[in-house]
């Protein structure tokens, strides 16, 4: 039977909300050592995700006439000014085929993981798809030691 992604998702899920500052997302990242932060609104749905990537680069610097801007992190800006709304996500029943398939289709490092109701329930990252490859190579080893004493 195939391994789901529920077996390997991140289940504890940090979220921030679209009108939270820059600076309040970055030291939630840092403190909480992710790199993802689901963005949800008061009602508890998710309507974005931002990584640290937009906060370090957001896209409207690359737009900036002023070659010589710098880009302060503040909380005068707010997530929802920098958050992508096109969430690339995964389901609960996926296949980690599947999962890993739509990651690297889509070259996100994360994405956020949702049940049957459309809840989200967790977090599936590269470094938990790495958990499971890791995983499996630990059975197929097993698997070929038990052969070998077996023969």
């Amino acid at each position: 039977m195939p391994t789901k992604v529920s077996e390997y998702m991140t289940r504890k899920v940090i979220t921030i909300q679209p009108e939270a500052g820059l600076r309040e997302a970055f030291f939630l990242m840092r403190d909480e050592a992710i790199r993802h932060l689901p963005v949800t609104n008061a009602e508890g749905e998710l309507v974005g995700i931002v990584s640290d990537r937009e906060l370090r680069r957001p896209g409207w610097v690359d737009e900036s006439p002023d070659i010589g801007h710098e880009y302060d992190l503040t909380d005068d800006m707010h997530i929802g000014d920098v958050m992508i709304r096109d969430i690339i996500h995964v389901r609960t029943h996926d296949t980690l085929t599947k999962a890993v398939g739509t990651i690297l289709d889509y070259h996100v490092g994360a994405a956020p993981v949702l049940d049957k109701t459309g809840e989200l329930v967790g977090m599936l990252s590269a470094v938990d798809l790495l958990k499971a490859f890791q995983d499996t190579l630990e059975s197929q080893k097993s698997n070929k030691k038990k052969s070998k004493s077996a023969a």
